[in-house]
């Protein structure tokens, strides 16, 4: 049991078979933001007080001002997302705070979601699809629609980490040729499966037919995908990425889109999310952009929310957690 009462914030509305496991533990006494949209800053702020617990959503920044609103009573930090980019780690280490997360069983639903997008990017599906709702289909045409296939292709992968050996392991029944990757170092174990080759991000930008990005956002990794890293893609190259907005700089990624300089891209992430309607990237055809759904399928989202909960309560209980973030 937790003992006393111990209060517990959830950030936002998240599948009920999560939040039943919170409101079934004894002892803990949940408050949740009831939406679908982020909590308010000022509302955050004032419902976090007092609180042992919080569980979060990447959307969520959680920084010093709301680990000061929440006090000194402040146990444990549980996110729903494998990524961890707006929590304030070295704050929350500081404060002696435990942090739980998702990872791994989100791997398969966001590797799915990068093949999908790398082949409505290469194929041009949306534009095709477009075409056949505004009466541009009047008949069969050799030349029309084409776009790139997987076939003998290469595909380079910046981040051959979970995300990015599941996206290999369904890119290589598709006829891949070869498979590029770079990242902090060398993973012989990982490569093997795929005979991929490590190599520097300029010869992976040269040499690939896909580029799909799966790294974490590190400060290595921000912008890395910036105008240079465009110049050196080949005019025919297809640019996927599904792990997080600033890790390309967009004005140069348009710039590549619209002179030419590289195919097409795919993005699941941007900077900033939502993206604004108007924004210059949205006017492409050769850009096709999702909201941030990587691992939006309903099992999925259900297994974090699951996840993410009980990391909490073993947080509360000063048991190890399934899932903790090692400060």
């Amino acid at each position: 049991a937790l003992g006393a009462a111990m209060s517990v914030f959830v950030t936002r509305r998240i599948p009920a078979e999560g939040l039943r496991v919170l409101s079934q533990a004894s002892g803990c006494r949940v408050q949740q933001w009831d939406s679908e949209e982020p909590v308010p800053r000022a509302e955050l702020l004032s419902r976090v007080a007092g609180a042992r617990g919080i569980l979060c959503l990447l959307s969520d920044r959680i920084d010093r001002e709301v680990l000061d609103a929440a006090g000194p009573g402040l146990k444990v930090i549980s996110t729903m997302s494998v990524g961890f980019d707006h929590l304030a780690l070295d704050e929350i280490k500081k404060r002696g705070i435990r942090v739980g997360y998702t990872p791994d069983v989100l791997t398969d639903a966001t590797a799915e979601l990068s093949v999908a997008l790398l082949l409505s990017a290469c194929r041009r599906l949306p534009e095709a699809a477009e075409q056949v709702k505004s009466g541009g289909w009047t008949t069969w045409k050799p030349l029309w629609m084409c776009g790139y296939g997987l076939s003998d292709s290469t595909v380079g992968i910046i981040g051959l980490g979970r995300i990015g050996q599941a996206v290999a392991r369904r890119l290589k029944p598709f006829g891949v040729k070869k498979f590029l990757y770079t990242g902090s170092g060398p993973k012989p174990e990982s490569a093997a499966e795929f005979g991929a080759e490590f190599v520097p991000l300029t010869r992976l930008a040269e040499e690939s037919d896909f580029v799909v990005v799966t790294c974490a956002l590190t400060p290595a990794t921000q912008g890395m995908c910036n105008k240079d890293f465009f110049s050196r893609m080949k005019k025919t190259s297809v640019f996927v990425n599904t792990s997080r907005g600033t890790v390309v700089n967009q004005d140069d990624l348009y710039d590549a889109l619209s002179q030419g300089q590289i195919a097409a891209a795919g993005l699941d992430v941007t900077t900033p999310e939502p993206l604004p309607t108007d924004h210059p990237l949205l006017s492409l055809k050769n850009c096709v952009i999702l909201p941030h759904i990587g691992s939006a399928t309903y099992a999925t989202r259900s297994t974090m929310a699951v996840l993410a909960a009980n990391n909490l309560l073993a947080g509360l209980r000063g048991e190890p957690m399934p899932q903790e973030l090692k400060l």
